[in-house]
């Protein structure tokens, strides 16, 4: 079965952790590791043969352009991730329209790729920004990949399900919800698909959470280029012990893991998975 790998593309100083403490105006302070981080990810992608979507932030291509062009490059489907890591719960619907298509016709410029797909920053379509999918909709997107089907105090919508499907219709147009991958286990649903929680849970909950998947449908597998990098700044100040523990702990299990990822599934970008399962059509 083919099976959906993403990369969130943002450098480690502009996650949700810190965005309390550290100010924005800061960011330009902190080194940037993102070019090299997402290098990594690149030359392991083309050793095992396998294509990824990567979301792009938009403030990421503007000071970095050549990272995006080296994605498409290898072949890879460049997504976007917005402009500027802000999540939608604190966003109006005017400014993310703007984030949503600015980052698109940027992102298509760079790369010479139509962009069809989005993730929220942070998983951040919730019951409260449903509006955000008509917007993505209007403004060309094909498939959304945001809404995590679990109970979080960050993010989620239990009640959306696990299977891809189509979210919002208007005028023959059509976008695609394809949600992140939950496995489900006497009723609890249980975050196996990357990010955080690849980097926590032990190897064998991971693959057999992934597996069990796998029995009824297809599982879209996520993590960011900043969790290849254990050596990455020290920025526990600007969080708390909660937050400094999801960002650095496991982080020198990531590559290791992922090489394990990518030898036991099968894996490609979220357009050709969609398409695989019949609920996207190919490109004309």
């Amino acid at each position: 079965m083919l099976n959906a790998l993403s990369v969130d593309v943002e450098d480690y100083y502009q996650v949700l952790n810190f965005a309390q403490r550290l100010p924005r105006s800061d960011w330009p302070r902190q080194e940037s590791r993102v070019s090299a981080n997402t290098q990594r990810l690149l030359e392991l992608f083309a050793k095992h043969k396998v294509h990824a979507t990567f979301f792009v932030l938009g403030c990421v291509a503007q000071q970095h352009p050549d990272i995006v062009r080296s994605i498409a490059a290898a072949g890879h489907e460049i997504a976007s991730h917005g402009m500027s890591h802000a999540v939608i719960t604190g966003l109006s619907r005017e400014q993310f329209r703007a984030e949503a298509r600015d980052s698109k016709a940027l992102l298509e410029d760079l790369s010479g790729q139509q962009v069809i797909g989005f993730r929220a920053p942070s998983f951040s379509i919730v019951e409260r920004t449903l509006w955000a999918l008509d917007e993505l909709l209007d403004a060309g997107y094909r498939w959304d990949s945001s809404i995590f089907p679990v109970r979080h105090p960050d993010y989620g919508m239990p009640s959306v399900g696990d299977v891809a499907h189509v979210i919002r219709e208007n005028n023959g147009c059509k976008l695609i919800e394809f949600p992140m991958s939950v496995a489900r286990c006497a009723g609890v649903a249980l975050p196996v698909s990357g990010g955080g929680y690849f980097r926590l849970l032990p190897w064998w909950m991971t693959r057999w959470g992934l597996r069990r998947i796998q029995q009824q449908r297809p599982f879209v597998f996520y993590l960011h280029p900043w969790e290849t990098d254990p050596e990455q700044p020290n920025l526990r100040k600007y969080t708390s012990r909660l937050g400094a523990f999801r960002h650095y702990v496991g982080l020198h299990r990531t590559m290791p893991r992922l090489e394990r990822l990518l030898r036991e599934f099968d894996l490609d970008t979220v357009s050709a998975c969609l398409r695989a399962q019949g609920v996207l059509l190919a490109p004309q």
